[in-house]
């Protein structure tokens, strides 16, 4: 494999440096790198080490992700790409009418939080469903690291106990059955530093470890949820939990500066990613200095192109009305690049392509698999929701559902929402590259395609292009910068029009990301790995 000429001097302020080994394991928390690592050492493989990762998650980054998570993955199994959709369906008893009779006939949202926000929860099945196809080790001896965790504890670290803080101070959060119980020891959220158990979790993952996931889905666990729904005002039932399946899905792809993205095909807004490089190619960014206000701004406005489809067309591909292929279809990107204007922000809308969507972590083994794992409760802590004595704190993803009439979007009985989470992965030729995420809502897509273009553009190596400052679009014309961008640029960007305001979303802000590169034979040359230093992460490896 020919080595991409990185230049390896960082370039920008960062707590890291890049990671060299032949097995690797990349995510935001320096424990759960530890316990896919622990499992790699055991004689796992990648599929094993990622599986004992998002398990470990689950406790140490409790605000981004628990047992009640959704979660997405494509892999490299050493021969070819495989996606897998762990996103949850919607309960049965949710019709349009059901949320017009609970909160008015003008309704257009679902709630953000409570049990009228909770998806069947997929991503405990997703570990499964991987480890049934690709796993080495038992099942059960992926989760021993994570109930040990649950039941020693751990200490807090720094950027989890603020989210936590920023979580804790939001009331119709804090007011959620179960969650004060779970995630409020001594009235409020730990300290920096601070011991916190999780001896439900750990009684929950022992009965999932135990039964290769049944008993969460057709078992003790599911009965719980239907129960615990009951009391509290919830429509869910163990009958949801029992029809679940996740999908093996084959992955979208754009290519782009001689190399393929790959994403996984809606529900999620992988495609937006695909959709802006797919814009992109129609300029010639790699002759614009890397840190300009015009490099910046052409991304900016592809991704909004991308956007403004993505938002009106993707949902559950049951009905949506476009498909992925049309979407990308390169003579509509390319009319698509021609509404870019080089000198003033736009607010584009969606166009018609009709011709006749957290926490990421990343693995890689010198056998040469490598995976790319993202699992999430949404919004911070999810719907708030905590199943007494089983600590399953469950997502919101229901808010993702709209309630407008004829949208591709509008909620149905047993759809899956539209999703912002969403992995990557990189190929050249055919054979992989780089496994990586950016965690953060919307900003999953946008960070995709930022840190992508200046790895394959401009040669930055993946830990520079992780440290580099990243702009945000939001809506409209607004978007958020990180105050490390140079002050010219940002100066320019705002003569062009672009609108620069304070972000609003402490919790999400710039995104998160994690990547393996591939530098040659896994057994000889190895990888290199990056962490973002937007997050108490770490890249591990031996």
């Amino acid at each position: 494999m020919t080595h991409q000429a990185f230049n390896w001097n960082q370039g920008y302020a960062s707590q890291r440096s890049p990671v060299f080994a032949r097995n690797i394991v990349s995510t935001s928390h320096p424990l759960a790198a530890q316990a896919g690592l622990r499992i790699l050492a055991q004689g796992g493989n990648a599929v094993d080490a990622a599986i004992a990762t998002a398990a470990a998650m689950t406790l140490v980054e409790p605000c981004s992700n628990g047992l009640g998570s959704d979660a997405f993955a494509i892999l490299w199994d050493g021969k070819e790409l495989h996606g897998l959709n762990a996103s949850g369906n919607a309960p049965q008893a949710w019709t349009p009418e059901y949320f017009h009779r609970k909160y008015g006939a003008d309704s257009k949202s679902l709630p953000k939080r409570g049990w009228d926000a909770v998806t069947v929860p997929g991503a405990v099945a997703g570990w499964v469903a991987m480890s049934e196809r690709f796993g080495k080790l038992p099942f059960a001896d992926l989760m021993a690291p994570a109930i040990e965790i649950a039941e020693r504890g751990y200490a807090v670290p720094v950027i989890v106990q603020s989210k936590w803080a920023m979580a804790a101070a939001v009331s119709d959060l804090t007011s959620q059955p179960g969650f004060a119980e779970a995630f409020l020891p001594r009235g409020g959220a730990p300290a920096v530093g601070e011991l916190f158990k999780f001896p439900q979790a750990a009684r929950s993952l022992k009965l999932i470890a135990e039964t290769r996931g049944q008993a969460f889905y057709q078992g003790e666990i599911a009965a719980a949820v239907e129960a615990f729904a009951k009391q509290t005002g919830g429509s869910m039932t163990a009958a949801d939990f029992a029809a679940y399946k996740p999908e093996w899905v084959k992955p979208i792809a754009q290519d782009y500066a001689g190399h393929t993205l790959h994403e996984i095909p809606p529900n999620g807004q992988g495609i937006a990613a695909l959709m802006a490089l797919g814009i992109l190619k129609h300029f010639d960014l790699a002759s614009l200095p890397v840190d300009s206000t015009t490099s910046q701004h052409l991304q900016i406005e592809a991704m909004k192109l991308a956007f403004a489809d993505v938002y009106r067309y993707v949902s559950d591909p049951v009905s949506m009305t476009l498909s992925s292929e049309q979407m990308l279809d390169p003579a509509y990107l390319a009319e698509r690049a021609k509404l870019i204007d080089m000198g003033r922000a736009q607010d584009f809308k969606a166009g018609n392509p009709v011709k006749g969507g957290t926490i990421y972590l990343t693995t890689a083994d010198e056998s040469g698999m490598m995976v790319s794992f993202i699992q999430s409760n949404y919004m911070g802590f999810g719907s708030g929701l905590v199943v007494p004595g089983y600590g399953v704190s469950l997502q919101n993803r229901g808010h993702c559902f709209t309630l407008e009439e004829g949208h591709a979007n509008q909620v149905a009985p047993g759809k899956r929402p539209f999703h912002t989470i969403i992995p990557a992965f990189l190929t050249k030729d055919g054979q992989p590259v780089m496994s990586y995420g950016v965690m953060g809502g919307n900003m999953q897509p946008q960070g995709h395609m930022q840190t992508l273009v200046r790895m394959l553009d401009y040669g930055q190596n993946p830990q520079a292009a992780c440290d580099a400052p990243r702009w945000r679009f939001n809506e409209g014309l607004s978007i958020n910068v990180e105050a490390s961008m140079r002050p010219d640029t940002i100066d320019g960007l705002r003569a062009l029009g672009h609108q620069i305001g304070d972000i609003h979303d402490s919790y999400q802000d710039f995104g998160a990301g994690q990547f393996i590169w591939r530098l040659g034979n896994p057994s000889e040359e190895g990888y290199v790995a990056a962490s973002d230093p937007r997050r108490d992460g770490a890249a591990v490896g031996y």
